[in-house]
């Protein structure tokens, strides 16, 4: 008996970083090919300054013999969303690698997905008022992400 395999795009807009990428993890490790848009305007709860001074202190990470050889940290929100997502999942088994592959995600919609249905998680929304959040895109902004 063979899964389904459904595209499912899942919209970021006002989603919980970490619930959000929980859930996108699951659906993927189901068998399912996941598209989030909107990656820019998923929300990271907690006080603004200190999700910056901890995100910078994260990238302050490096090799001490040689720098440029990694590790390498995402510094734009899809990238960061995607970067969550893989931690999320067991990708040095063959089952959390293909998991990884098919996941997509993308700041804004792309054309192709303008006229799909978005699934909006319910239990990622969130909860509290909009001013204890911070979105990705300022937090990519403060760390080095120059939008064109």
């Amino acid at each position: 008996m063979d899964k389904q395999v459904q595209n499912i795009v899942v919209d970021g807009t006002d989603q919980v970083a970490g619930r959000l990428s929980s859930n996108v993890a699951k659906m993927l490790l189901n068998g399912n090919r996941v598209t989030v848009v909107n990656c820019e305007k998923i929300m990271l709860s907690g006080n603004k300054s200190n999700i910056i001074n901890e995100y910078r202190d994260f990238l302050e990470i490096a090799s001490i013999l040689h720098p440029e050889h990694g590790p390498y940290h995402p510094r734009r929100p899809d990238t960061i969303i995607a970067r969550m997502v893989r931690g999320m999942l067991p990708r040095k088994k063959p089952s959390g690698d293909a998991a990884l592959k098919r996941l997509r995600t993308y700041m804004g919609v792309p054309k192709q997905l303008k006229s799909s249905k978005k699934v909006v998680l319910e239990n990622a929304k969130i909860t509290r008022p909009s001013a204890n959040y911070t979105t990705m895109s300022d937090l990519s902004k403060t760390v080095g992400w120059n939008p064109t």
